[in-house]
């Protein structure tokens, strides 16, 4: 599926027509409202909340998509666009699209077969996929699933320093290009749609495989035990369902660990650790010591800190306030990005994350400068719809509609997409 992207979208537009002709419709809807809708249909109150949620009021949603409706886009015309080459080059390798698939956390709630499905759809396409830090499925079962695509990791930086390094090894091992460490989220935000269900799916023993399945975690995780200070939910039918899921979650399954206190100590321990607010700039010394992949910081926003990553030797960067999911009223990110790309004068990858729904998104997000970009909630939401092919579907159709309109643009790579294909709208 992958061999050629040249000509992308007039292939994916036939392929859709001849099978309606058939009578048989695409397995996710096209237009994003209906794919939204179909896949809030599809997921429980609570997956919909976390998925699509934001911070406080969402207004960080709102400005994100705000702002790719600020720029529109002045086609150039009488190029020569027959043959588009959408390729580019990211620390050495070249990827036959700019896009990657964003790290999302607990993909089950969405769908039984969680990463895999996405990891299998992802490669299908060629499409870098980076694993979770909070996946449903350890990294090594979904790097197994890919074959040799290309994958990266993303790392929370836990209080526990030897985590983040065997997380790190661990991530090397099977097969990852490089460290997404993400910075906006040493705390969670405050999320009112996952407050007003008393929704938190890590309770639950979900989003955690990472660490279930790593053994300094589980040796730290075990040697803490069950707090038994630790505040307690009332007694009731709803808490011991919760105490089931735990373990029904933690590997060996439910029958395996109706007995075990070693669910409920992972889900305390990984509360306890998971993310720690007092990283500082001098903390990424220890990142470098364990890897010699690419490093690259998601949730740069502000142009001072861009400069202060270039000085610290960091590899790359994702310009993402999180999908607007933790501070409500921040910048959009494409409102950053141009100040980000000036501040490192193409010394390093700039990488663009948050409010991207389509093609015409990524050409944007290109043309001030990113050099690739980040799909997020759209592919887990043809995830919920239809699992893999769900996933194959929503990539396929950004990567179509990126090819097409780059195409009526005039751009005949993306080499050629700048910003003076675009107009700001007052």
């Amino acid at each position: 599926m992958n061999s050629s992207f040249s000509d992308i979208g007039r292939i994916r537009q036939r392929a859709i027509y001849v099978a309606g002709v058939g009578g048989k419709l695409p397995a996710v809807p096209v237009a994003q409202a209906e794919l939204e809708k179909a896949a809030q249909a599809a997921m429980s109150p609570e997956a919909w909340a976390y998925v699509a949620g934001g911070a406080g009021r969402e207004s960080t949603i709102d400005a994100n998509c705000a702002a790719f409706e600020r720029w529109r886009i002045v086609p150039r015309v009488l190029r020569d666009v027959e043959q588009r080459d959408l390729s580019v080059v990211l620390f050495g390798k070249k990827l036959p699209t700019p896009l990657l698939l964003a790290p999302i956390g607990v993909a089950e709630m969405a769908h039984a077969d969680a990463d895999l499905a996405v990891a299998r759809a992802a490669a299908q396409w060629g499409v870098p996929h980076i694993f979770s830090n909070q996946a449903s499925v350890p990294m090594e079962q979904v790097a197994a699933a890919m074959g040799d695509a290309p994958r990266w990791f993303q790392l929370y930086w836990s209080r526990s320093n030897e985590v983040v390094a065997s997380f790190v090894k661990r991530a090397e091992a099977c097969g990852c290009s490089a460290i997404v460490l993400t910075l906006d989220t040493a705390m969670l935000g405050w999320r009112p749609r996952d407050l007003d269900l008393g929704s938190l799916p890590f309770l639950q023993g979900q989003g955690i495989a990472q660490y279930t399945s790593d053994p300094v975690f589980m040796r730290e995780a075990l040697a803490a035990g069950v707090d038994p200070t630790a505040p307690k939910p009332p007694l009731n039918f709803q808490t011991l369902g919760t105490a089931l899921a735990q373990k029904a979650n933690f590997p060996g399954g439910l029958a395996k660990n109706l007995a075990s206190a070693a669910p409920r100590a992972a889900v305390q321990r990984f509360i306890a650790t998971y993310s720690r607010p007092n990283i500082t700039w001098d903390d990424l010394k220890f990142l470098r010591q364990h890897t010699k992949l690419p490093i690259v910081l998601k949730g740069i926003l502000h142009a001072a800190d861009a400069k202060l990553a270039l000085e610290h030797g960091i590899d790359g960067l994702i310009v993402s306030n999180h999908g607007g999911r933790q501070i409500d009223g921040e910048i959009a990110s494409l409102d950053a990005l141009p100040g980000v790309v000036d501040a490192v004068a193409g010394k390093i990858p700039v990488l663009f994350d948050s409010g991207v729904r389509g093609g015409v998104d990524v050409f944007k997000a290109l043309a001030f400068g990113a050099t690739a970009v980040c799909l997020g909630r759209p592919y887990v939401y043809g995830l919920a719809i239809a699992g893999e092919a769900g996933v194959r579907e929503v990539i396929g159709n950004v990567l179509a509609e990126f090819d097409l309109t780059m195409g009526l643009a005039g751009c005949a790579s993306v080499r050629g997409i700048s910003q003076g294909a675009l107009y700001r709208q007052s």
